[in-house]
Order: structure tokens, then C-alpha cells, then sequence
């Protein structure tokens, strides 16, 4: 496949911030003393006035954010994501969600891409946290036109949305002259018989390449793209499951309450069949390069490949 510009999501993020800025003038954002490492310093040097650092206090930060929400503002509340969804669990759990709030969560550095900050700032349990507050929205984008177009989608959904956002540079793939985002629903990427990879993230175009690698050796495999993984487009993936009778999910997240997760309550419900899931297993990531690190922890085109093929032979 040809060579993409890569751009890392969390880059993404804030310049659609200090884009939609003047298109909406309820819109605010606020950090925990990150807005360089999130990229809300740029919507900062845009719009001071509607900016606020509220310090190395991420609890507070999200009690600040339910506030304006309260009159009327559209906060997004910034931070890394082990910090927005980990450390500030209980404030978004009791002063966001349980009111309904129109609060939106910009979290930034999940997964094991983050990299060399390690396993206390690898957070890959941030989905299936956010999962499982009533009426919380999840959105994990898969490349710079994605996140850019979930930034403005979070801005007129009305509730509470947390949206995920990466470190490292990605390929962008999705061509913003026609990609079209609408909060729960899948996009499918690639058409397929034999098998379908259903992944999140940066692992959507690992999943487009195992696609292209697994043609060459005759298996016919359908790619989806899940960009909001609540509301799980149901509907998608039990189509998928009745058609091609196996599913790999592939996501930068534990196997335990993510994508993979949330799949296979969809299938058990409707359409039961054998679902794989990649993602980091029940353990803890640690330091290292980003890219060895997804590699290790069988986040690649390789080992999506390998596991469909081990997967087709047992079906």
C-alpha cells in the first residue's frame, strides 16, 4: 500500500478545537496543566478568554466542566487519558454522568502507544471505564479526519461523550472530501466473505493492510471500522456475524471491556459465532518505542493476519 501522512489524533484534536472556535462561541476547553502535550494550547492562543488551566487537578478540572456545562457552555475537559477516565473516574461517574451533563472529554496519550512514559501512563482500561456510565458516549477515532470530525459531532450531541486520542502519528486514510462521521454508526471499509476484522483506533488501518495481505493468500476478509464503540452499531455487527460466520476484533485496549467486549455481548445476544479478540491481554504494558511496543503486544498487520489464519483453519 502507498505511503500516508501520518498525524498524531491528539494534534487533530486541538486544532479542530481552535477551528470550531468560532463557529461555536459556547464552546470552552479546559486542561490539567497538559495543554501542550494535549494541543489545547492551541484553541489557548486562539481563544484565552475561553480557555482554562485548572492545574494538576483533573478531578477538579471535571467538576469545573459540569459546571458550565450547567449553563449552557460546551465544555471539553482535556487531559491524558489515564488521568481524564482513571483518576477522575468517580467526579465523571457522579457530576457528569448521573445529571446527563453536555460535558466532553477530550482524552489524549491512551494505550500502549504512549510509549515510553510507561505502564502507569499506558491507560488501557479508559473504554471500558467510560462504557459503563449510563448514557456516556465513546468515540475512539482512527486517523486525523476522523478525530477531527468527531471533535465537531461531540459539540452537537447532546450528553456526555468521551473521545479517545492518541500519541503517536498515525496514517490518514480517510479522505475528508467524502468521509462522512455519525456518532454510532460503522463504517465498512473493505467487503469480505470469509471473515470480519472489526477494529478501533490505530488499529483500523493495520486492519485494512491484513485485509490486502490476506487477499494475496485467497481469504476474503471484511474490514469495519468501529469509531464509536457506545452505541455499539449493533446493527453492523450482527450483519457482519450472520454473513461471514467468524469476527477478530483488533483494538489498543485490554481484551477485557473494550471493543472486543462489547462485540461479543452484540453476537451473543443475535447471531452466536467464534469471535477473536486482539487488544493487550490481562497485564500491564511497560516502557519502550511505541511502534516495538504495539508489536509486542501483537497490536499489527502481522499478527491480525496470523490470527485470522489460525482462526479460518479451526472454523
Amino acid at each position: 500500500m502507498a505511503d500516508l501522512v501520518k498525524k498524531a489524533t491528539r494534534e487533530s484534536y486541538g486544532e479542530a478545537l481552535a477551528e470550531l472556535g468560532d463557529k461555536y462561541e459556547n464552546l470552552y476547553v479546559l486542561d490539567a496543566d497538559l495543554a501542550g502535550a494535549t494541543k489545547t494550547g492551541i484553541f489557548k492562543k486562539k481563544f484565552p478568554d475561553r480557555h482554562i488551566d485548572c492545574g494538576i487537578a483533573e478531578a477538579n478540572m471535571m467538576g469545573v466542566a459540569a459546571g458550565l456545562a450547567a449553563t449552557g457552555k460546551v465544555p471539553f475537559a482535556s487531559s491524558f487519558a489515564m488521568f481524564a477516565a482513571g483518576r477522575a473516574y468517580e467526579i465523571v461517574r457522579n457530576s457528569i454522568g448521573y445529571p446527563h451533563l453536555n460535558v466532553k472529554i477530550g482524552a489524549t496519550h491512551a494505550g500502549i502507544s504512549v510509549g515510553e512514559d510507561g505502564a502507569t501512563h499506558q491507560c488501557n482500561e479508559d473504554i471500558a471505564l467510560m462504557r459503563t456510565i449510563p448514557g456516556m458516549t465513546v468515540i475512539n477515532p482512527a486517523d486525523d479526519t476522523e478525530a477531527r470530525a468527531a471533535v465537531e459531532a461531540a459539540i452537537l450531541h447532546d450528553g456526555p461523550v468521551y473521545i479517545r486520542f492518541g500519541r503517536l502519528a498515525v496514517p490518514i486514510f480517510n479522505d475528508p472530501a467524502t468521509y462522512k462521521f455519525e456518532i454510532g454508526k460503522g463504517v465498512q471499509l473493505v467487503d469480505g466473505k470469509d471473515v470480519t476484522i472489526i477494529a478501533t483506533g490505530l488499529m483500523v488501518y493495520e486492519a485494512i493492510k491484513a485485509a490486502e495481505a490476506l487477499k494475496a493468500d485467497g481469504i476474503s476478509a471484511r474490514v469495519i471500522n468501529i469509531h464509536t464503540i457506545k452505541p455499539l452499531d449493533k446493527e453492523l455487527v450482527v450483519k457482519a456475524a450472520k454473513e461471514t460466520g467468524l469476527i477478530i476484533t483488533a483494538e489498543e485496549h485490554s481484551i477485557i471491556g473494550g471493543l472486543g467486549a462489547a462485540v461479543c455481548e452484540a453476537v451473543c445476544d443475535e447471531c452466536p459465532v467464534k469471535v477473536v479478540r486482539i487488544g493487550v491481554n490481562d497485564e500491564f504494558g511497560h516502557s519502550g518505542p511505541a511502534a516495538d511496543l504495539l508489536k509486542e503486544f501483537g497490536l499489527s498487520c502481522e499478527n491480525i493476519v496470523a490470527t485470522v489464519k489460525k482462526a479460518i483453519a479451526e472454523k
